[in-house]
Protein backbone atom coordinates (compact mmCIF):
# COMPACT_ATOMS: atom_id res chain seq x y z
CA UNK A 1 0.00 0.00 0.00
CA UNK A 2 1.36 3.72 -1.02
CA UNK A 3 2.12 5.10 2.45
CA UNK A 4 1.42 8.66 1.90
CA UNK A 5 -2.08 7.42 0.58
CA UNK A 6 -2.55 5.37 3.68
CA UNK A 7 -1.70 8.47 5.99
CA UNK A 8 -4.23 11.04 4.12
CA UNK A 9 -6.90 7.71 4.21
CA UNK A 10 -5.89 8.23 8.38
CA UNK A 11 -5.87 11.90 8.64
CA UNK A 12 -9.15 12.09 6.90
CA UNK A 13 -10.57 9.93 9.50
CA UNK A 14 -8.94 11.55 12.24
CA UNK A 15 -9.87 15.26 10.91
CA UNK A 16 -13.56 14.39 12.05
CA UNK A 17 -13.30 14.52 15.26
CA UNK A 18 -11.09 17.23 14.78
CA UNK A 19 -10.71 18.93 18.14
CA UNK A 20 -11.04 15.94 20.13
CA UNK A 21 -7.55 15.05 22.79
CA UNK A 22 -6.20 12.24 21.19
CA UNK A 23 -4.41 10.84 24.17
CA UNK A 24 -3.81 12.90 27.39
CA UNK A 25 -5.51 15.56 29.01
CA UNK A 26 -2.56 16.94 31.19
CA UNK A 27 -1.78 20.14 31.21
CA UNK A 28 0.05 22.57 29.38
CA UNK A 29 1.25 24.55 32.09
CA UNK A 30 4.51 22.43 32.46
CA UNK A 31 5.47 22.91 28.89
CA UNK A 32 8.32 25.22 29.11
CA UNK A 33 8.31 28.36 27.22
CA UNK A 34 5.87 30.73 25.74
CA UNK A 35 7.10 30.83 22.53
CA UNK A 36 4.94 29.71 19.54
CA UNK A 37 6.46 27.85 16.19
CA UNK A 38 4.57 27.46 12.79
CA UNK A 39 6.32 25.17 10.18
CA UNK A 40 4.73 25.24 6.46
CA UNK A 41 5.78 22.94 3.99
CA UNK A 42 6.03 24.10 0.44
CA UNK A 43 5.35 20.99 -1.51
CA UNK A 44 6.33 20.76 -5.22
CA UNK A 45 9.74 22.29 -4.97
CA UNK A 46 9.76 26.21 -4.59
CA UNK A 47 12.13 28.17 -7.07
CA UNK A 48 14.16 29.71 -4.10
CA UNK A 49 16.68 31.48 -7.13
CA UNK A 50 12.80 32.85 -8.37
CA UNK A 51 11.45 34.24 -5.28
CA UNK A 52 14.90 35.60 -3.46
CA UNK A 53 16.40 36.96 -6.89
CA UNK A 54 20.00 36.89 -6.90
CA UNK A 55 20.15 40.31 -9.01
CA UNK A 56 23.67 41.25 -8.50
CA UNK A 57 25.15 38.15 -9.93
CA UNK A 58 26.34 39.05 -13.29
CA UNK A 59 25.08 35.04 -14.28
CA UNK A 60 21.53 35.96 -13.54
CA UNK A 61 20.26 36.90 -16.62
CA UNK A 62 22.38 34.89 -18.87
CA UNK A 63 20.87 31.72 -17.38
CA UNK A 64 17.47 32.73 -17.51
CA UNK A 65 16.87 34.92 -19.62
CA UNK A 66 13.06 34.73 -19.64
CA UNK A 67 12.21 34.75 -16.01
CA UNK A 68 15.06 36.94 -14.79
CA UNK A 69 12.88 40.15 -16.16
CA UNK A 70 13.10 43.13 -14.15
CA UNK A 71 14.66 42.23 -11.11
CA UNK A 72 12.16 42.45 -8.61
CA UNK A 73 11.55 44.10 -5.26
CA UNK A 74 15.64 45.00 -3.89
CA UNK A 75 16.00 43.93 -0.23
CA UNK A 76 19.78 44.96 -0.60
CA UNK A 77 22.72 45.25 -3.13
CA UNK A 78 22.63 41.95 -4.24
CA UNK A 79 19.39 40.17 -3.68
CA UNK A 80 15.53 41.08 -4.99
CA UNK A 81 12.13 39.64 -3.89
CA UNK A 82 9.74 38.56 -6.21
CA UNK A 83 7.54 41.33 -6.95
CA UNK A 84 4.37 38.77 -6.14
CA UNK A 85 5.90 38.87 -2.51
CA UNK A 86 5.88 42.37 -2.77
CA UNK A 87 2.79 42.51 0.38
CA UNK A 88 5.98 41.30 2.56
CA UNK A 89 8.04 44.34 2.13
CA UNK A 90 6.77 46.11 5.49
CA UNK A 91 7.89 42.90 7.09
CA UNK A 92 11.22 42.90 5.84
CA UNK A 93 11.78 46.57 6.60
CA UNK A 94 10.44 46.11 9.93
CA UNK A 95 12.82 42.95 10.29
CA UNK A 96 10.07 40.41 10.87
CA UNK A 97 10.57 38.65 7.20
CA UNK A 98 14.35 37.12 6.50
CA UNK A 99 15.72 34.42 4.10
CA UNK A 100 18.31 31.70 4.61
CA UNK A 101 19.89 30.99 1.01
CA UNK A 102 21.13 27.77 -0.66
CA UNK A 103 20.01 25.00 2.03
CA UNK A 104 18.93 21.95 1.64
CA UNK A 105 17.95 18.81 3.35
CA UNK A 106 20.86 15.38 2.53
CA UNK A 107 18.32 14.29 -0.29
CA UNK A 108 20.29 14.42 -3.45
CA UNK A 109 19.74 13.58 -7.21
CA UNK A 110 16.93 11.90 -7.66
CA UNK A 111 14.69 14.08 -7.48
CA UNK A 112 11.29 12.71 -6.75
CA UNK A 113 8.35 15.08 -4.68
CA UNK A 114 7.54 12.02 -2.37
CA UNK A 115 10.86 10.96 -1.46
CA UNK A 116 12.13 14.55 -0.74
CA UNK A 117 9.42 15.94 1.22
CA UNK A 118 9.69 12.39 3.09
CA UNK A 119 12.83 13.32 4.03
CA UNK A 120 12.51 16.82 4.45
CA UNK A 121 9.68 16.04 7.37
CA UNK A 122 11.33 12.79 9.19
CA UNK A 123 14.21 15.69 9.29
CA UNK A 124 16.65 11.93 8.77
CA UNK A 125 19.80 11.01 6.36
CA UNK A 126 19.06 8.67 3.62
CA UNK A 127 20.33 5.70 5.55
CA UNK A 128 18.68 6.56 8.61
CA UNK A 129 16.47 3.41 10.06
CA UNK A 130 13.20 3.03 8.30
CA UNK A 131 11.62 3.50 12.12
CA UNK A 132 13.22 6.65 12.29
CA UNK A 133 12.12 7.56 8.83
CA UNK A 134 8.50 6.83 9.92
CA UNK A 135 8.40 9.37 12.73
CA UNK A 136 8.87 13.45 11.76
CA UNK A 137 11.09 15.58 13.19
CA UNK A 138 8.23 17.89 15.30
CA UNK A 139 6.75 14.39 16.82
CA UNK A 140 10.39 13.73 17.69
CA UNK A 141 10.64 17.52 19.47
CA UNK A 142 7.09 16.75 21.14
CA UNK A 143 8.52 13.08 22.64
CA UNK A 144 10.75 14.88 24.79
CA UNK A 145 8.35 17.92 26.04
CA UNK A 146 7.11 17.63 29.54
CA UNK A 147 3.67 18.33 29.95
CA UNK A 148 3.15 17.53 26.01
CA UNK A 149 -0.27 16.59 24.87
CA UNK A 150 -2.90 16.47 22.12
CA UNK A 151 -3.37 20.14 22.00
CA UNK A 152 0.35 21.25 22.14
CA UNK A 153 0.70 20.82 18.42
CA UNK A 154 -1.29 20.98 15.60
CA UNK A 155 -1.80 19.43 11.71
CA UNK A 156 -3.51 21.51 9.72
CA UNK A 157 -5.12 20.58 6.48
CA UNK A 158 -5.98 17.76 4.70
CA UNK A 159 -2.80 16.92 3.42
CA UNK A 160 -1.03 14.09 5.31
CA UNK A 161 1.82 15.47 8.07
CA UNK A 162 4.63 12.81 8.43
CA UNK A 163 6.29 16.35 9.73
CA UNK A 164 4.37 15.45 12.97
CA UNK A 165 3.73 12.20 12.79
CA UNK A 166 4.55 9.40 15.39
CA UNK A 167 4.36 8.32 18.84
CA UNK A 168 3.88 11.81 20.60
CA UNK A 169 0.20 12.80 20.79
CA UNK A 170 -0.82 15.63 18.44
CA UNK A 171 -4.35 17.18 16.83
CA UNK A 172 -5.61 17.39 13.25
CA UNK A 173 -8.07 19.99 11.51
CA UNK A 174 -9.04 19.94 8.00
CA UNK A 175 -11.49 23.24 6.77
CA UNK A 176 -13.32 21.05 4.73
CA UNK A 177 -15.01 19.22 7.23
CA UNK A 178 -18.72 19.82 7.26
CA UNK A 179 -20.31 18.21 10.59
CA UNK A 180 -23.78 19.26 9.41
CA UNK A 181 -25.44 19.53 12.12
CA UNK A 182 -28.32 21.67 12.86
CA UNK A 183 -30.15 22.97 16.14
CA UNK A 184 -32.05 20.34 17.21
CA UNK A 185 -28.84 18.29 16.33
CA UNK A 186 -27.33 20.13 18.81
CA UNK A 187 -29.39 19.97 21.62
CA UNK A 188 -29.85 16.18 21.09
CA UNK A 189 -25.71 15.90 21.89
CA UNK A 190 -25.98 18.10 24.44
CA UNK A 191 -28.68 16.19 26.56
CA UNK A 192 -27.05 12.95 25.73
CA UNK A 193 -23.84 13.67 26.24
CA UNK A 194 -23.60 17.00 27.55
CA UNK A 195 -23.06 15.77 31.27
CA UNK A 196 -19.95 13.75 29.78
CA UNK A 197 -16.18 15.34 30.82
CA UNK A 198 -15.18 12.84 27.66
CA UNK A 199 -17.29 14.71 25.35
CA UNK A 200 -18.94 18.06 26.55
CA UNK A 201 -15.44 20.38 25.99
CA UNK A 202 -13.95 18.78 23.00
CA UNK A 203 -17.70 18.21 21.34
CA UNK A 204 -18.53 21.66 21.48
CA UNK A 205 -14.94 22.84 20.21
CA UNK A 206 -15.69 20.46 17.25
CA UNK A 207 -19.39 22.13 16.55
CA UNK A 208 -17.98 25.23 17.07
CA UNK A 209 -15.38 24.89 14.65
CA UNK A 210 -17.85 23.67 12.36
CA UNK A 211 -20.05 27.05 12.28
CA UNK A 212 -16.67 28.93 10.54
CA UNK A 213 -16.57 27.00 7.64
CA UNK A 214 -17.91 29.48 5.18
CA UNK A 215 -19.28 28.66 1.64
CA UNK A 216 -16.14 28.63 -0.99
CA UNK A 217 -16.33 31.86 -2.72
CA UNK A 218 -16.75 31.75 -6.34
CA UNK A 219 -12.94 31.45 -8.50
CA UNK A 220 -10.26 28.80 -7.86
CA UNK A 221 -8.01 31.68 -6.77
CA UNK A 222 -10.08 33.62 -4.15
CA UNK A 223 -11.42 30.30 -2.73
CA UNK A 224 -7.64 29.50 -1.88
CA UNK A 225 -7.28 32.98 -0.48
CA UNK A 226 -9.84 32.03 1.64
CA UNK A 227 -8.72 29.34 2.97
CA UNK A 228 -5.40 30.23 3.61
CA UNK A 229 -7.73 32.98 5.76
CA UNK A 230 -9.46 30.30 7.49
CA UNK A 231 -6.16 28.29 8.34
CA UNK A 232 -4.55 31.55 9.73
CA UNK A 233 -7.85 32.28 11.91
CA UNK A 234 -7.56 28.62 13.37
CA UNK A 235 -4.03 27.96 14.19
CA UNK A 236 -4.20 31.72 15.51
CA UNK A 237 -7.17 30.89 17.87
CA UNK A 238 -5.23 27.32 18.95
CA UNK A 239 -2.10 29.25 19.03
CA UNK A 240 -3.76 31.83 21.54
CA UNK A 241 -4.65 29.08 23.94
CA UNK A 242 -2.64 25.86 24.33
CA UNK A 243 -1.37 24.98 20.81
CA UNK A 244 2.42 26.21 20.91
CA UNK A 245 3.37 24.56 17.22
CA UNK A 246 1.41 24.72 14.15
CA UNK A 247 2.17 22.52 10.99
CA UNK A 248 0.52 22.91 7.34
CA UNK A 249 1.04 22.78 3.71
CA UNK A 250 1.37 25.07 0.67
CA UNK A 251 1.09 23.20 -2.47
CA UNK A 252 1.54 24.22 -6.58
CA UNK A 253 5.50 24.83 -6.40
CA UNK A 254 5.98 22.61 -9.29
CA UNK A 255 6.94 24.99 -12.17
CA UNK A 256 8.21 23.44 -14.68
CA UNK A 257 6.53 25.09 -17.25
CA UNK A 258 5.69 28.94 -18.04
CA UNK A 259 6.99 29.72 -14.61
CA UNK A 260 6.35 33.44 -14.98
CA UNK A 261 2.53 32.36 -14.58
CA UNK A 262 2.15 29.83 -12.45
CA UNK A 263 4.30 30.50 -9.56
CA UNK A 264 1.88 33.33 -9.08
CA UNK A 265 -0.60 31.86 -7.30
CA UNK A 266 1.64 29.88 -4.71
CA UNK A 267 3.23 33.35 -3.85
CA UNK A 268 0.11 34.64 -3.46
CA UNK A 269 -1.34 32.21 -1.27
CA UNK A 270 2.31 31.96 1.20
CA UNK A 271 2.04 36.12 1.28
CA UNK A 272 -1.49 36.13 2.77
CA UNK A 273 -0.94 33.05 4.84
CA UNK A 274 2.32 35.26 6.12
CA UNK A 275 -0.04 37.91 6.47
CA UNK A 276 -3.15 37.03 7.90
CA UNK A 277 -1.32 35.00 10.75
CA UNK A 278 0.57 38.38 11.40
CA UNK A 279 -3.17 40.16 11.89
CA UNK A 280 -4.67 36.82 13.90
CA UNK A 281 -1.85 36.76 16.04
CA UNK A 282 -1.93 39.83 17.28
CA UNK A 283 0.76 40.79 20.16
CA UNK A 284 2.01 36.66 20.14
CA UNK A 285 3.16 37.59 16.64
CA UNK A 286 6.38 38.82 18.71
CA UNK A 287 6.45 35.39 20.06
CA UNK A 288 6.33 33.61 16.94
CA UNK A 289 8.98 31.93 14.61
CA UNK A 290 7.24 30.83 11.01
CA UNK A 291 9.74 28.29 8.81
CA UNK A 292 8.49 27.74 5.24
CA UNK A 293 10.75 25.27 3.47
CA UNK A 294 10.34 23.07 0.80
CA UNK A 295 11.64 19.60 -0.67
CA UNK A 296 14.27 20.37 -2.91
CA UNK A 297 15.00 24.15 -5.12
CA UNK A 298 15.21 24.24 -8.86
CA UNK A 299 17.42 24.26 -11.40
CA UNK A 300 19.34 27.00 -12.47
CA UNK A 301 18.85 27.25 -15.67
CA UNK A 302 15.05 27.87 -17.16
CA UNK A 303 14.15 25.19 -19.18
CA UNK A 304 12.74 25.22 -23.12
CA UNK A 305 8.94 25.16 -21.44
CA UNK A 306 9.83 28.28 -19.66
CA UNK A 307 10.17 26.90 -16.44
CA UNK A 308 12.46 25.23 -14.37
CA UNK A 309 13.32 21.16 -13.50
CA UNK A 310 13.88 19.85 -9.98
CA UNK A 311 17.16 21.08 -8.40
CA UNK A 312 18.98 20.69 -5.41
CA UNK A 313 19.97 23.81 -3.02
CA UNK A 314 16.72 26.47 -2.24
CA UNK A 315 16.10 28.56 0.23
CA UNK A 316 13.86 28.47 3.86
CA UNK A 317 11.58 31.61 4.18
CA UNK A 318 11.88 32.67 7.91
CA UNK A 319 8.97 35.41 9.62
CA UNK A 320 7.62 36.43 13.09
CA UNK A 321 8.65 38.38 16.05
CA UNK A 322 10.83 35.91 17.30
CA UNK A 323 13.30 36.31 14.48
CA UNK A 324 15.38 38.29 13.74
CA UNK A 325 14.59 39.25 10.39
CA UNK A 326 15.59 41.94 7.32
CA UNK A 327 18.43 40.09 6.04
CA UNK A 328 19.45 37.25 4.04
CA UNK A 329 21.87 34.50 5.86
CA UNK A 330 23.41 31.65 5.12
CA UNK A 331 26.70 31.48 2.69
CA UNK A 332 26.05 32.14 -1.64
CA UNK A 333 28.15 29.21 -3.73
CA UNK A 334 27.73 31.54 -6.81
CA UNK A 335 26.22 30.69 -9.95
CA UNK A 336 29.72 30.44 -12.65
CA UNK A 337 29.97 26.76 -13.95
CA UNK A 338 32.39 25.13 -11.42
CA UNK A 339 30.14 26.44 -8.47
CA UNK A 340 26.94 24.68 -9.38
CA UNK A 341 26.07 21.54 -7.95
CA UNK A 342 25.63 18.61 -10.55
CA UNK A 343 27.09 21.52 -13.14
CA UNK A 344 22.78 22.82 -13.31
CA UNK A 345 22.02 23.50 -9.60
CA UNK A 346 22.11 25.28 -6.75
CA UNK A 347 25.02 24.35 -4.07
CA UNK A 348 23.77 23.68 -1.05
CA UNK A 349 26.54 25.33 1.24
CA UNK A 350 24.17 24.91 4.32
CA UNK A 351 22.26 21.79 6.08
CA UNK A 352 18.05 23.18 6.14
CA UNK A 353 18.22 20.95 9.63
CA UNK A 354 20.86 22.85 11.16
CA UNK A 355 18.91 26.40 10.95
CA UNK A 356 15.49 24.48 11.94
CA UNK A 357 17.40 23.22 15.06
CA UNK A 358 18.82 26.45 16.57
CA UNK A 359 15.46 28.03 15.96
CA UNK A 360 14.51 25.46 18.13
CA UNK A 361 17.45 25.68 20.78
CA UNK A 362 16.69 29.49 20.96
CA UNK A 363 13.41 29.30 21.03
CA UNK A 364 12.53 26.34 23.78
CA UNK A 365 15.77 25.86 24.64
CA UNK A 366 16.03 22.54 23.47
CA UNK A 367 19.44 21.51 24.58
CA UNK A 368 21.99 21.10 21.38
CA UNK A 369 22.88 17.46 22.62
CA UNK A 370 18.76 16.55 22.26
CA UNK A 371 18.29 18.08 18.77
CA UNK A 372 21.69 17.07 17.29
CA UNK A 373 20.98 12.68 18.57
CA UNK A 374 17.06 12.60 18.67
CA UNK A 375 15.25 15.95 16.73
CA UNK A 376 17.81 15.69 14.10
CA UNK A 377 20.11 12.69 14.24
CA UNK A 378 23.84 13.53 13.55
CA UNK A 379 23.05 17.17 12.33
CA UNK A 380 25.50 19.74 14.24
CA UNK A 381 23.93 22.99 14.44
CA UNK A 382 26.32 25.26 15.26
CA UNK A 383 26.63 27.84 17.90
CA UNK A 384 25.33 31.12 16.04
CA UNK A 385 23.45 30.66 13.23
CA UNK A 386 24.06 34.23 12.38
CA UNK A 387 21.98 35.34 15.62
CA UNK A 388 18.45 33.89 14.38
CA UNK A 389 16.86 34.41 17.12
CA UNK A 390 16.45 37.56 18.28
Amino acid sequence: MDRRAFLRGGLALGCSAAALPLISHASFATAPGEARLIVVILRGAMDGLDVLRPAGAREWRGLRPGLAGDDGLALDNFHHLHPGLSGLMPLWQSGDLGFVQAVSTPYRDRRSHFDGQDLLEAGTAEDAPVALRRQGWLNRLLQGWPGSHAQTAFAIGREAMPLIAGPAPASSWSPDIDLSVGAQGRRLLAALYGADPGFAGPGAAALALSETLEPDAEGGGQRHLDQIDRFARFAAERLRAETRIAALSLNGWDTHASQARTILRPLARLERLILALRSELGGLWGQTAFLAMTEFGRTVRENGSAGTDHGTGGIMVTAGGALRGGRVMGDWPGLGEGALYAGRDLMPTGDLRAWAGHVLHGLYGVERAVIERTVFPGVEIGAGRGGLIR
